[in-house]
Formats: C-alpha cells, sequence, structure tokens
C-alpha cells in the first residue's frame, strides 16, 4: 500500500499523539496481535478528511495486521481540514469493488459532505452495506452511509450536528461512544476514537 503521509507542524503533532496515546492508554483492551492477519480494510477519503479520525484508526487496524487500501472519488494526495496532514487515496471508487475488502471505514470532518455528492461514492457504499460486511463511519462519516437510502430502522451515532440528517434518513440516532447494527458501526467525535477501533477489530473478527 502506499502509506499516508503525515506533514504536521511540530507541536500540533505532539498534541494530537499526545491525546489519542493517553486515550489508548486508558483503554488496554485495545492492544491486540496480529488478529486480522490477512484481512483487507478499505478507508474512503477524500479532500479536508479528519486527520485523527483517519490516522488512529487506520494504524490500529494496521497494527493487528490488517492490509490497508485507501479509497476515493481519484487517486492522489489530499489534505486533512484540521491539520497539514495529508494522506495518499490509492484508488478510485470507480475502479474497486466490495468483494476485495472485507470492512470499509469512513472517518468524518469535511471529506463526507463531498463523498456523498458523488453517485460511483455511493452505489459503492449501499453495495458494501449489502454485503453485511463491517462499514464503520466516525463523526460526519455516517452522512454518506445515509445518503445510500438503506438505513431505514437502522440504529446510528454521529457527532450531534447531524442528528437531524440520521432521523431524517429514516434511522434512529442514539448518543453514544459506539453503536453497533448488525454490520454498521458508528461513533461520534474523536474521543470515541479506541472505542471506535476496537468494534472494528472485533466484528471483523467475528
Amino acid at each position: 500500500m502506499v502509506y499516508p503521509k503525515k506533514m504536521v507542524p511540530g507541536i500540533l503533532l505532539l498534541i494530537t499523539a499526545f491525546a489519542l496515546t493517553s486515550l489508548f492508554a486508558a483503554n488496554p483492551e485495545i492492544t491486540t496481535e496480529k488478529e486480522l492477519e490477512g484481512k483487507r480494510v478499505a478507508f474512503l477519503i477524500t479532500e479536508g478528511f479528519h486527520d485523527a479520525e483517519t490516522m488512529f484508526p487506520l494504524g490500529f487496524l494496521q497494527n493487528a495486521g490488517a492490509n490497508i487500501t485507501v479509497i476515493g472519488i481519484e487517486p492522489g494526495t489530499y489534505t486533512a481540514y484540521n491539520s497539514d496532514v495529508t494522506a495518499v487515496v490509492e484508488r478510485s471508487v470507480n475502479d474497486v469493488t466490495p468483494a476485495e475488502f472485507d470492512a470499509l471505514v469512513i472517518p468524518g470532518g469535511r471529506s463526507p459532505a463531498n463523498l456523498r455528492e458523488h453517485p460511483a461514492v455511493v452505489d459503492f457504499v449501499r453495495e458494501f452495506i449489502q454485503t453485511n460486511k463491517p462499514v464503520a463511519s466516525i463523526c460526519h462519516g455516517p452522512q454518506v452511509v445515509i445518503a445510500t437510502g438503506i438505513v431505514q430502522g437502522r440504529t446510528l451515532t454521529a457527532v450531534g450536528g447531524i442528528q437531524n440528517e440520521i432521523t431524517e434518513a429514516g434511522a434512529v440516532y442514539v448518543d453514544k461512544e459506539v453503536m453497533i447494527d448488525g454490520n454498521l458501526i458508528t461513533s461520534r467525535t474523536p474521543p470515541d476514537i479506541p472505542a471506535f477501533s476496537m468494534a472494528i477489530k472485533e466484528l471483523m473478527r467475528n
């Protein structure tokens, strides 16, 4: 894979790393061996992704043995909205199928609002949900999930700012750090990243 590149001002990198390291340290159960060896995970992003919601679950799953592919609208280098972190999108959704992956992760930030405007992206996510393989989204990530039009009756969480979008799509909104409804995993904000990452790993193991 092409690894995401980090170009973060030193102080921001230190603050972000310290905050997330503290979160994972407070949840020692998320330390892992290579339990996902051979599993394939797609991360779906574009310009304006959230740095921590992308990089930390990606690193956690990679550390667990998963093979990561970053996919998006078009291949290229994209920048987070909240820092100078960049990530390389390796493949377009037009050139991949859900059959190639065991799980899909959709980080938040401003990226999801862009992704959901592209029919090929929405079709890919819809097909992925229909395979019953894990589809995990955090913060604004569920915007892409609800754009598929097949979440009626499902229970989701997300950043509070899109609660109305979720209920208008026919889903039930709950305010909790991680919600697992069948193959859908959702979380709210960066403090939920440890629980979010662990939920992805556990659902992939089962």
